[in-house]
């Protein structure tokens, strides 16, 4: 509390907050620990709610006039799951409008001139500025991965369903799924992990699989290198620092497998180069409703871009987005023939460090998680610049083994230095449990 005295008014990570409600329950988790008896390794953690889930004592908003004030009745099955395990639901982070369109206040905690990023902004600015140790995230395009980059998250886009979203309110529903933001890998994954072994994934989907706690890092053997679109907008300098992070891969003795060596993965890039030509499609048809009943019942309280977006649905047939299924599909399916190849993928996170407020920065990394919704991402925080952050991210899908990407990012080398310098542990005021927060 004292942080967020201190770098809120700044940072502006937060819409509202339940601070008497989060004092009882840190009050209740230290008489459990000094009992002897956890309700579980969340138990007493703070935890923040992107402001898109609903939570019952506390307005859910989503940056629009339309839901100014709206108060919800229940818990969001991920609220749900944490305040079950005894965690800390401290406030409702900031996002952009509906998740998708104007900005929030939200300032880079690195750098305030600076953006912190797309919808999942307000919990990645608090999670880096040492303002909670974990919150929840969402993405359609790069709303995790690309705010986790600029305020050095560890985050996890997991595959799609993997974590329940009921209770939530996304646009694109077919795309759209519930990561974590966290200043340690293992509190990114231990935090998901319970979500979804308490509320599940989503209805239809078998929810995430692992353990309760990361298995000991373990050297990849073979990772492919992706560059995709993003890569004709990246900065000379980020170019430079990810070609470094590979090169100590090589000396470590990873295999580095990109489209120069191997056709499928040629094959793979130039597929995924063609993402953005129809991403908004998608995106344009499936949020035809609510954006209908909105614009016809709250004249003047939508922004210009989200009723653009609403016109743009008025163009597409029923036809045309069976075709863009279809050929998402396909996509995976190509996907799916790499399962043989790697370990896992290596990409970037974003074409650089965080640009200036407010705009938001390029998701163009993040449409390769779009349309390939099924694989899990994890960014990873690794490079500094101007006093900015931005990283790099493993994934693999459900065809690869599903906790390699993290087995990955937790293994030292490149990625030791972040663990000493983004993420020191800072114990609990009750000494017995310790969570992770960035510096």
């Amino acid at each position: 509390l004292e942080t967020i005295e201190v770098r809120e008014p700044d940072v502006k990570a937060f819409v509202t907050m339940n601070i008497d409600r989060a004092r009882q329950d840190a009050d209740d988790a230290t008489e459990r620990y000094r009992a002897g008896k956890p309700l579980s390794l969340v138990d007493g953690m703070p935890f923040g709610v992107k402001d898109i889930y609903e939570t019952v004592d506390m307005p859910t908003q989503m940056n629009s006039p339309v839901y100014e004030g709206w108060q919800g009745i229940r818990d969001a099955a991920h609220v749900y799951a944490m305040r079950r395990g005894g965690a800390l639901i401290l406030g409702k982070t900031t996002t952009t409008e509906f998740a998708s369109a104007a900005p929030p206040p939200t300032r880079n905690p690195f750098d305030v001139s600076r953006t912190a990023g797309g919808s999942s902004s307000g919990s990645s600015a608090a999670v880096g500025a040492a303002m909670l140790p974990a919150a929840s995230g969402s993405q359609v395009r790069g709303s995790i991965v690309r705010p986790a980059g600029f305020c050095a998250n560890y985050a996890l886009k997991p595959t799609f369903g993997a974590l329940n979203r009921g209770g939530g309110h996304s646009l694109s529903p077919s795309q759209s799924v519930l990561g974590t933001h966290a200043g340690s890998l293992e509190d990114c994954w231990r935090t998901a992990f319970y979500i979804s072994s308490t509320a599940g994934g989503d209805p239809g989907q078998p929810g995430l699989f692992g353990q309760p706690t990361i298995e000991s890092p373990r050297k990849p053997q073979r990772v492919i290198r992706l560059e995709t679109r993003g890569w004709d907008e990246t900065t000379e300098a980020t170019r430079a620092a990810f070609e470094q992070c590979l090169g100590e891969l090589a000396q470590a003795g990873v295999e580095v497998v990109s489209r120069r060596d191997e056709p499928r993965v040629e094959e793979l890039e130039q597929a995924l180069y063609r993402i953005p030509e129809f991403i908004f499609d998608v995106l344009a048809y499936e949020a035809r409703w609510p954006l209908a009943d909105y614009n016809e019942r709250f004249p003047g309280k939508l922004s210009q871009a989200i009723i653009e977006r609403h016109e743009r649905s008025l163009h597409i047939t029923p036809e045309t987005y069976r075709e863009l299924l279809a050929e998402r599909e396909n996509l995976r399916s190509l996907y799916a023939s790499l399962k043989d190849m790697a370990d896992a993928c290596i990409l970037l996170r974003s074409a650089g460090p965080a640009t200036p407020y407010p705009n938001i920065g390029d998701p163009v990394y993040g449409d390769v998680c779009h349309r390939l919704s099924r694989l899990r991402l994890l960014p990873c925080p690794c490079w500094q610049s101007r006093g900015c952050q931005w990283g790099c991210s493993t994934w693999a899908g459900r065809t690869m083994t599903t906790t390699s990407p993290v087995k990955a990012a937790g293994w030292p080398t490149p990625f030791n230095w972040v663990q000493v310098k983004l993420s020191p542990k800072a114990s609990s005021a009750t000494g017995k449990s310790a969570w992770h927060f960035p510096t």
